[in-house]
């Protein structure tokens, strides 16, 4: 006999199967990541059409199959409409999406991570044009903070020390780098890369920040972030830019971090790049 479960989940990823069914990926929070087949969902008025599109909660009927589930019936419990109604918090969405995607797991209860990406989805929903980069960086933080990978943003990896941006000093520097999981202080940090342990063995070029770019960067260790500028910066400066371009910055650098810790690229970082680029 065919068994069959319930879980509530939300729909990451929909590719068209045959002519007329969709495979979902679904994650739920009792049961982790679920491939399932949407049987006739892209017929004209299949009541699994809607219910099969990106970013909705519902609440669903299973059948275990031998490779891939079925779905047989989906009850709705929220959608994420204004996600479409503008195309860079869809962008954002599905970029964040990929990473969870990476990030969970089959046949295992991944509750804080549905609740952690269904949380940030809901700020991009609301989030206006000018604000979407600042709260992609932020739920990818908190994601990769939930892996227990983010990067050190408050202290040099190497030393230990509290690293506090001189948002005064524009020649202010630290150093950043991925395998040494986030913060380095320019100052030494020559000294003990070239003698110690794996921050020395695959030596690449350095990237260094301003005190912008780390102020920026320890605000998305917040609850809640500000996407306006750090108190004590403004456009006058003309190192500091646009506040868009910065949070352009600060996502290039987690991106990389990203790409650079899962060994994958980011697909959907090249659409933001496209479409963000003219906010």
């Amino acid at each position: 006999m065919s068994q069959t479960y319930k879980a509530t989940g939300i729909n990451l990823k929909a590719i068209p199967l045959g002519e007329t069914d969709r495979l979902l990926t679904i994650l739920t929070p009792d049961v982790g990541l679920v491939r399932a087949v949407a049987p006739g969902s892209r017929k004209h008025q299949s009541r699994l059409g809607g219910r099969s599109d990106l970013f909705v909660i519902n609440e669903c009927l299973v059948v275990k199959g031998k490779r891939l589930d079925k779905l047989i019936q989906a009850e709705t419990l929220r959608t994420f409409s204004g996600l479409s109604q503008h195309l860079g918090r869809l962008t954002a969405s599905q970029y964040l999406a990929e990473v969870v995607l990476l990030m969970a797991l089959s046949d295992c209860p991944q509750g804080d991570l549905f609740h952690v990406f269904v949380e940030h989805l809901e700020r991009l929903e609301t989030a206006s044009p000018g604000t979407v980069l600042a709260a992609l960086c932020h739920g990818l933080y908190h994601l990769l903070a939930l892996a227990g990978v983010a990067p050190e943003v408050h202290r040099c990896t190497l030393s230990r020390a509290e690293i506090v941006p001189n948002l005064l000093d524009p020649a202010w520097r630290v150093e950043f780098s991925c395998e040494a999981g986030g913060l380095v202080q320019v100052n030494g940090a020559t000294q003990l890369s070239e003698g110690q342990g794996h921050y020395s063995s695959a030596p690449k070029r350095p990237i260094l920040l301003t005190a912008t770019d780390v102020a920026l960067l320890q605000q998305l260790t917040k609850p809640e972030i500000l996407s306006t500028l750090p108190m004590g910066l403004d456009n006058k400066d003309p190192q500091t830019g646009k506040t868009q371009q910065l949070w352009a910055r600060v996502e290039r650098l987690l991106r990389e971090y990203t790409e650079n810790y899962f060994e994958r690229p980011i697909r959907s970082a090249a659409l933001v790049d496209v479409c963000l680029a003219t906010l």
